[in-house]
């Protein structure tokens, strides 16, 4: 179960009206949080942002399964959606959310380091092509205020200016 403040943030972001992944980052967030408290480990980043986009479906933000994988994926991802849309959700299954618990509990809490989540990133990244990647700047511009935008900006021309250095 999210926690409160996790469902509060993101429900605020939907009456700001950010973007249904910007809604989900702050489940992602909050299950890396746990994995790195040692609350339950995650066998990759992968599989600890999977968990926490399951859970931002299941509280109902509006986000459409994946495009890529496996159908059994997409149909997961369906149902989570489905459950998220239904408010008088059943609980899950008690026996089965042990299971699950202990399982992530087996697992470490190195995939989500600094450096696991930065290679993460980087792939993701490479998947994406240079029109999407000039798009979703174009979007950010857009849907940023001015102070974000200034702050943006002196970010890219600090890594502009480390990346000649290197």
């Amino acid at each position: 179960m999210p926690e409160k403040d996790v469902v509060e943030r993101a429900r605020q972001d939907a009456q700001e009206g950010k973007s249904p992944s910007t809604q989900a980052g702050e489940f992602v967030h909050e299950e890396i949080e746990h994995v790195k408290q040692g609350k339950h480990g995650a066998r990759s980043a992968k599989q600890a942002i999977a968990i926490g986009l399951s859970k931002a479906r299941r509280a109902g933000v509006d986000l459409p399964p994946p495009k890529s994988g496996s159908e059994k994926m997409r149909r997961q991802a369906e149902r989570d959606s489905a459950k998220g849309q239904n408010p008088e959700n059943p609980a899950p299954s008690r026996k089965r959310s042990h299971a699950t618990m202990a399982a992530l509990k087996r697992e470490g809490s190195q995939s989500v380091s600094h450096a696991a989540l930065s290679r993460q990133a980087h792939s993701a990244a490479r998947s994406r092509t240079a029109e999407d990647r000039s798009l979703a700047a174009e979007k950010a511009v857009r849907t940023k205020g001015p102070d974000e935008l200034r702050s943006a900006g002196q970010k890219a021309a600090r890594t502009r200016a480390r990346n000649r250095l290197a």
